[in-house]
């Protein structure tokens, strides 16, 4: 992996490429640590220094901001705006007709859906700014702060509401303009590179957290355990089932076409880190319903609030880990069509070796699928409950770097990224057979 890094370097359009690509990452960077206007930049670390992140319902996001948003800075949503509002464009997809159509008009249909995926970002921003900034004025945003002797904002006006929204809204805008920049011009997909970012920003400080709070032994006892859960990682993220495809020969007027051998590759963890992402936001609805619980007297919120909102609760873990494994059946399940590929390869006359074109394709396919499914399920659900086994284990924070979203993101971003490059390098350095 570094390899392909310093042969990138060395390679002068591809070093601009990369160096542009930093560039956007600093000022990325840099927007996620500049405070938005009205904010009390004391009394927010003041605050954050007394309270642990522990139960904080807005844990998820916080995450995908790189610790911004806790701090109100005018990047404090972050990259999850974009991320809520591509699950439902493709979960939409599969259910209105015009968007399905558009979706299989190639590059003009699918330019059309990122229009409208920028659009709903915007409006997911201006909401979620809007509740972020509701939390903020009255105090409830870091739970356990005393929000009369730390004021987060220096005016609770109207005025200074609406600014802070309308920054907090413009800054996603601007983090989509850069993920964009970052697609066209630099190297890997854009927004994929920036969560990327923010989750890596996060990945010293739990580490660090760990060292001082349990001590340096227990530290590397982390650090080993990460590496043997990264290396499990990569291993699972590569490994795939490839379904061989042979296509018959056709006459086309003089000309033969087809004969030709290839495969389809049908991932292990098919649905990626969305599942997990699913899980975590469907999870998080308890523990909002708990807030609007002020007095405590309800016996259903009490519940709720003890087995549904501490992470170290032994019927969260299963609900968290179930939750998982369903969500990733139901993503693969609308992503990938065994019927709609199993027409594809009849119309251009492909087949499985020893299984019949058309119905019997499609149910083959549909069984390898769920079997391929099933570990990959368990995977996910194990790697999500990792951080959640550290907070009972060694009293770690439940934002333990190695598990999780957080190391989903990381090695499957780098992996992709690594991929392009290589790619890019072998384009520029292929010799071929003449010399």
């Amino acid at each position: 992996m570094l390899g392909a890094y310093v042969n990138a370097f060395r390679t002068p359009d591809l070093r601009k490429k990369l160096l542009f690509v930093l560039l956007v990452i600093v000022i990325f960077r840099a927007g996620s640590q500049i405070p938005a206007p009205g904010v009390n930049v004391h009394n927010v670390h003041e605050c954050l220094g007394a309270i642990g992140n522990d139960n904080n319902v807005y844990n998820l996001i916080n995450v995908f901001s790189g610790g911004a948003l806790l701090q109100l800075t005018i990047f404090a949503l972050g990259i999850m705006p974009y991320i809520t509002a591509s699950i439902i464009l493709q979960l939409l997809v599969v259910v209105i007709p015009r968007l399905e159509a558009l979706k299989k008009e190639g590059q003009s249909g699918q330019t059309k859906i990122t229009q409208y995926t920028r659009y709903l970002t915007l409006g997911l921003a201006l909401l979620q700014a809007t509740g972020i900034c509701a939390l903020a004025r009255s105090g409830n945003l870091l739970q356990g702060c005393d929000s009369t002797r730390f004021p987060l904002l220096y005016d609770k006006g109207t005025s200074t509401f609406l600014v802070m929204v309308l920054t907090m809204t413009a800054g996603t805008a601007v983090i989509m303009w850069l993920g964009e920049l970052i697609t066209d011009r630099g190297v890997g997909n854009g927004m994929s590179i920036l969560i990327f970012t923010q989750v890596v920003a996060r990945f010293p400080t739990s580490l660090w957290s760990v060292g001082k709070s349990k001590g340096w032994w227990v530290f590397a006892v982390v650090i080993a355990i990460g590496l043997v859960i990264i290396a499990a990682v990569i291993f699972i993220e590569q490994a795939q089932r490839r379904i061989p495809v042979q296509y018959a020969r056709r006459m086309v007027g003089r000309k033969m076409f087809g004969g030709s051998s290839t495969y389809i590759p049908l991932k292990v963890n098919q649905a990626g880190v969305i599942p997990v992402i699913f899980a975590s936001s469907l999870l998080y609805l308890p523990a909002m319903a708990t807030q609007f619980n002020q007095k405590g007297n309800n016996p259903v919120m009490l519940w709720i609030s003890t087995h549904l909102v501490r992470g170290d609760h032994p019927i969260y873990m299963v609900t968290f880990f179930a939750l998982c494994v369903f969500f990733t059946y139901f993503y693969v399940s609308i992503t990938f069509n065994p019927e709609e590929v199993a027409d594809n390869m009849k119309k251009y006359g492909g087949f499985i070796p020893g299984i019949r074109a058309g119905k019997p394709t499609e149910d083959y396919l549909s069984y390898v699928l769920s079997r391929i499914t099933l570990p990959g399920s368990l995977y996910l659900g194990f790697i999500a409950v990792i951080p959640l086994i550290a907070f009972v284990l060694i009293g770690a924070d439940q934002n333990f770097p190695f598990g999780g979203t957080s190391i989903l993101i990381m090695v499957g971003v780098a992996l992709d990224t690594v991929k392009q490059i290589e790619s890019q390098l072998q384009q520029r350095n292929y010799e071929g057979f003449l010399r």
